[in-house]
């Protein structure tokens, strides 16, 4: 059956109708079930720093300056166990999550990782995929074509296009976490991505692994057949696995971000479900397709974090430069002219830069087992690259985990001040 035509005005009518009295039944419902939580509007940010200074004090304890200036309404109000911080974003809240209560949240945070944890721990890298798509003749009639160049081309593309598919899995499932900001959903989505990507493109193919399976086996086997025979680790063969990545990431990855399909299929999906030519007018004027950048900064910034790993760890720097240089290209072009202006919090940048200053320290681990392989624990190269590795990794835990050695932070910011002292807010959790 075809649509059925009725009145625009009559129909909108009818849904804002029924939008007033969905509102009105929360109104009533959260009446009932508070969330503890308020919002409140300040005239400036001195205002906002003494009163967030003022009630952080109770943390400190002591004497008569660790106790907020009492009221008469402070005994009331309980408000010696209020939780005071600065409010994110409006735009950077997802309102919809708050509802969620904390031991919800955390119940549903833990059976999501759990499940995802099972489900990548036998399906980690590609290879156990295509070596399992190879038993049922899937890629067998590709041999028959007798091509070399898509014989030699094809597994790459096919090893390239799992690695971008096994990562979206972590996505939606951190989607499903309801976070309750953009910042904090991207962060997790963030480090978990990285995790997940060394893991996958890095370690395990260092190894000769397939699978974090395989690799538990291999650490707590004690017989001598589930030993790992570290001489074959570091074979020239091997390096062909990460010029493969790296180049499939540069050239078809950066295609691909250029041609935005994902973006392309939302806007074909909002168009066709539109009611009208106003709501086809508004999807085409609003950009709504353009908003899947804030959602998915998590995983450009992962994704570079451990392109920019491999690059360092196994020295593949022409692929790599190749990789920065379209990279760069392909995110000024985006930036400039498609995607909207996001909301994160600094933290988001901050922990995309610390992910690519751990590529030194993979690739000084990896220098210290090479050499250990080849020379010995007690050769000179061995002793030396060990003791670079732990005052390398002695700066980066000093400065990630007690502030030292600010000097050597790449981490200049210049905060402007563009918000409006009116929308400046601070959120009271009770």
């Amino acid at each position: 059956k075809g649509c059925e035509e009725v009145d625009a005005i009559e129909f909108y009518s009818s849904q804002v109708a029924a939008l007033r009295e969905e509102e009105d039944k929360l109104k009533k419902s959260e009446e009932v079930h508070p969330l503890g939580m308020a919002f409140v509007s300040l005239q400036n940010e001195y205002m906002a720093t003494y009163i967030l200074k003022d009630f952080n004090a109770l943390e400190c304890g002591g004497g008569a300056r660790g106790v907020p200036q009492p009221s008469s309404k402070s005994a009331e109000l309980r408000v010696n166990k209020w939780k005071v911080n600065y409010a994110p974003h409006p735009h950077n809240i997802y309102w919809e999550n708050l509802s969620l209560r904390c031991w919800r949240w955390w119940l549903r945070f833990m059976l999501l990782n759990v499940a995802l944890f099972v489900l990548l721990f036998f399906l980690t890298t590609p290879s156990i995929i295509i070596s399992t798509m190879d038993k049922f003749n899937v890629t067998k009639p590709i041999h028959y074509l007798n091509s070399a160049v898509i014989s030699q081309f094809f597994p790459t593309i096919l090893l390239w296009t799992f690695s971008a598919l096994l990562p979206t899995i972590v996505y939606y499932s951190t989607l499903g976490e309801a976070h309750w900001t953009r910042s904090s959903e991207n962060m997790s989505m963030m480090y978990k991505l990285y995790i997940f990507l060394i893991f996958m493109v890095l370690i395990l193919p260092s190894l000769g692994l397939t699978s974090l399976d395989v690799f538990f086996r291999w650490l707590f086997d004690m017989h001598s057949e589930g030993r790992l025979r570290f001489e074959c680790v570091f074979l020239p063969d091997q390096g062909a696995f990460f010029v493969n990545y790296v180049i499939a990431a540069a050239l078809v990855g950066s295609g691909m971000e250029l041609l935005r399909l994902p973006g392309l299929l939302l806007y074909i999906v909002r168009l066709a479900l539109a009611h009208s030519a106003a709501e086809r007018k508004y999807v085409k004027q609003v950009r709504l397709w353009l908003l899947i950048f804030q959602k998915r900064f998590g995983i450009f910034a992962s994704e570079l974090a451990t392109v920019c790993n491999i690059t360092l760890t196994h020295c593949v720097m022409c692929a790599g430069l190749l990789y920065l240089l379209l990279k760069h290209l392909v995110d000024k072009h985006n930036l400039y002219f498609a995607y909207l202006p996001a909301r994160l919090d600094r933290q988001v940048h901050l922990g995309a830069v610390n992910q690519a200053l751990a590529a030194p320290i993979i690739c000084l681990m990896w220098l210290y087992f090479f050499s250990v392989i080849r020379t010995g624990f007690k050769a000179a190269t061995s002793m030396f690259t060990l003791v670079v590795l732990c005052v390398t990794i002695f700066i980066c835990l000093s400065y990630t985990c007690f502030g030292h050695f600010k000097y050597l932070s790449p981490h200049n910011y210049n905060v402007s001040c563009f918000v409006l002292c009116h929308n400046l807010q601070c959120i009271v959790v009770i």
